[in-house]
């Protein structure tokens, strides 16, 4: 399939072809689910962490004799049911890293692609750099293409881009090289650059 190309101006500038294989496949709702559904477990921590009564402070002495004060049997003070005891069943720490294989996760980047080209979403750009990395400049290429809620895909790291985009709250950053899938999904304008678009077509046909 072909897309205009556009420069930073707002310009059509020409046309350029993407990989059908990638942009233009089957859309596997499960399979974005699940790809997103990995995404928001690997950022959980996992550090919570409760005592159980093994762990709880206290309760060497029985809180008092076994018989004859008309009161319930207990032999310490860190059992679950008193006040300041342990904690039965609570969590502990772990971890939440789901790890989806290599073909489905490749599956699911190509659904998430189609599903973005579908919604009128990707917008293909000149490479670019910026002469000062202020953030005024990336405001003003935004507005140039008019996108709101947008993702910049490049294929190089330049730390000027990175430096000012971060200041914008409608504007995001992604190597191609390290998608963000839970980026793209919830991105409504997705801004690939020349070089990058020739990665993902070279890597996912």
């Amino acid at each position: 399939m072909v897309l205009n190309k556009y420069s930073i101006e707002g310009n059509i500038t020409g046309e350029i072809e993407l990989s059908d294989k990638l942009f233009n496949s089957e859309i596997n709702d499960v399979l974005i689910y699940e790809l997103i559904r990995a995404a928001n477990s690997n950022q959980r921590q996992g550090t919570h962490s409760t005592k159980e009564r093994a762990e709880v402070r206290g309760g060497g002495a029985k809180p008092w004799r076994q018989k004859g004060t008309g009161r319930a049997r207990h032999g310490s003070r860190r059992s679950p049911i008193w006040r300041g005891g342990g904690t039965t069943f609570g969590p502990k720490p772990r971890t939440y890293q789901i790890k989806l294989p290599k073909r489905i996760r490749i599956e699911a980047f190509k659904s998430l692609f189609s599903l973005k080209t579908k919604e009128n979403s990707l917008i293909i750009i000149e490479d670019f750099s910026l002469l000062n990395g202020k953030t005024k400049e990336l405001v003003k290429i935004g507005k140039n293409l008019q996108v709101k809620k947008a993702l910049l895909i490049n294929e190089s790291e330049d730390p000027l881009i990175k430096r000012a985009i971060r200041n914008i709250s409608w504007f995001n950053y992604n190597n191609v090289k390290r998608l963000s899938s839970k980026d793209i999904f919830y991105s409504k304008s997705i801004l690939i650059t020349e070089s990058a678009l020739k990665f993902l077509n070279n890597k996912y046909s």
